[in-house]
């Protein structure tokens, strides 16, 4: 089953790492400065991922454009 873990860096921050089924990491966070802000995290990807478009960015002459992409 997918799950979120929570972890602590060296420096006392905490960041998520999303795993797939089969174990591998699909996503990793930034750097919360706290436990809290860090669940907050999780629950806005939660909340936000599932209906979010996928969209390609691609530069020409310097200026980035958006391609949507049906899934």
């Amino acid at each position: 089953m997918p799950k979120f873990e929570v972890y602590s860096d060296e420096m006392g921050g905490y960041h998520f790492r999303l795993r797939a089924r089969n174990g591998q990491i699909i996503a990793v966070s930034q750097c919360y400065k706290s436990k809290e802000g860090c669940l907050k995290g999780i629950k806005s990807v939660k909340l936000n991922a599932s209906g979010a478009r996928i969209v390609i960015l691609e530069e020409e002459l310097e200026i980035k454009k958006e391609t949507q992409v049906s899934v």
